[in-house]
């Protein structure tokens, strides 16, 4: 008997431990211009729908994905076709208007929303703590779970002791933002020489378990960079599990274009992503 995808409630529905994040299908490696155009050149319509086909079959029944006008499509034919998953919509920050990305987003009904983690750490940085507020407010006005996206410990952190209106966090396990940056979604630009810190991870877990909210870990596999080999990739996501809070769940963008990631990925969740 095949084992099962674990679960978690998140807010009434129930979504996967393991959610497909979906930079690879916008072409955002974290690695290198020659990656993000392979994951581009691979990631054609079709084989995005396959691969979300792909991981509902696995027993993945969430996907993370930016609220841009070319996941919108995708989530359109994916709906029509009968394969939609829940989805959890990241704002795309090259909008002029937020407002008007969140409610083109409402539209493709997604499961939750959060508020785009680069944007987060910039004006966090900047001490625009009020910006993020009322973006947050125009978040909550959808009547979704409301989370907020950082690559920060110190965010979350904020967030917790100035009861920011949120009701989940979408948290790295890298300090990214360390230095000044911004999305290659948005400046078209490769992400590459980013700050992967393997000194950054326990603590970006200990900031997730300080809080009672349940949290969404991504990066746990670095972009990459901890996946030398299947045992490397297993200790990884081990190390996740065991580092999380039960009502938690890991992200991982999977790249079909290399060997079938979405298939080991699952199965490694199946054998020891559940709660203890």
């Amino acid at each position: 008997m095949e084992k099962q995808m674990p679960m978690i409630d998140f807010f009434g529905q129930k979504i996967s431990r393991l959610i497909m994040g979906g930079n690879p299908f916008s072409g955002n490696s974290h690695v290198s211009r020659e990656l993000d155009d392979a994951m581009m050149d691979y990631y054609s319509t079709d084989n995005i729908k396959k691969a979300v086909v792909h991981a509902l079959e696995c027993g993945v029944n969430t996907i993370q994905v930016r609220a841009d006008r070319h996941i919108f499509r995708i989530l359109r034919e994916l709906r029509n076709e009968g394969h939609m998953p829940l989805w959890i919509a990241q704002t795309a920050s090259e909008f002029r208007s937020f407002e008007g990305n969140v409610r083109q987003t409402m539209t493709y009904e997604p499961a939750a929303i959060y508020h785009h983690g680069t944007l987060t750490d910039k004006l966090f940085k900047a001490g625009e703590y009020g910006a993020i507020e009322e973006n947050l407010k125009i978040l909550r006005s959808t009547g979704r779970p409301v989370g907020i996206g950082t690559h920060m410990p110190q965010v979350i952190e904020y967030a917790e002791e100035h009861g920011w209106d949120v009701d989940f966090y979408m948290a790295c396990v890298y300090n990214l933002s360390v230095k000044d940056r911004v999305s290659s979604a948005i400046t078209g630009i490769s992400n590459a020489n980013e700050s992967f810190y393997e000194a950054d991870i326990p603590v970006m877990y200990q900031t997730i378990r300080s809080t009672a909210k349940p949290c969404l870990a991504f990066k746990i596999l670095g972009a990459s960079r901890r996946c030398a080999t299947p045992e490397t990739v297993k200790s990884a996501f081990a190390e996740a599990f065991a580092s999380i809070k039960p009502c938690d769940a890991v992200v991982v963008g999977m790249y079909q274009g290399m060997f079938d990631q979405i298939r080991a990925n699952s199965d490694i969740v199946k054998e020891i992503g559940h709660a203890v």
